[in-house]
């Protein structure tokens, strides 16, 4: 699977403007809320669970907030992108600028794995991740995701 199979341009934020984890959190789940047709506060409730567990900022600027949804009928992702960078609680403690938002249906164990698993691998790529961090437009980010989606 893809990561364009399931992320919707509507659902990449080129310009996050929180400044804290629950903030990020509740900004990168409004739109993939209303285009999964599920309750936004509910979408914000799962991620903090999953947080409170261990932060998934993973270092070098990356976070990858995730969980699973009740009544989620497909598995959808978000993206995020913080000029200035948030304190997120990442492993390494520096600002986390780059956020892939995964929620999952609550029986899909093995996709959810899967899409993490793609997701950290091209975020291992730092000129994938510069061009994010360069792109200023929702379509650069689209188009930057598309090239590197195709890759691997």
């Amino acid at each position: 699977m893809k990561i364009l199979d399931v992320l919707q341009p509507e659902a990449i934020l080129p310009e996050l403007k929180s400044q804290t984890k629950k903030e990020v959190l509740e900004e990168l789940s409004a739109p993939v809320a209303q285009l999964a047709q599920v309750d936004p506060a509910a979408l914000v409730r799962v991620l903090l669970e999953r947080e409170r567990l261990g932060s998934t900022g993973i270092g070098g600027g990356i976070g990858i907030p995730h969980g699973k949804l009740p009544n989620l009928d497909q598995l959808m992702i978000g993206f995020g992108l913080s000029r200035k960078g948030v304190d997120f609680e990442s492993l390494d403690g520096a600002p986390t600028r780059l956020f892939f938002l995964l929620v999952t249906p609550e029986n899909s164990t093995g996709l959810h794995l899967k899409l993490l698993a793609r997701i950290s691998r091209i975020l291992k790529n730092e000129p994938f991740k510069e061009r994010l961090l360069q792109a200023t437009s929702r379509e650069q980010i689209y188009g930057v995701i598309k090239e590197e989606d195709e890759e691997f």
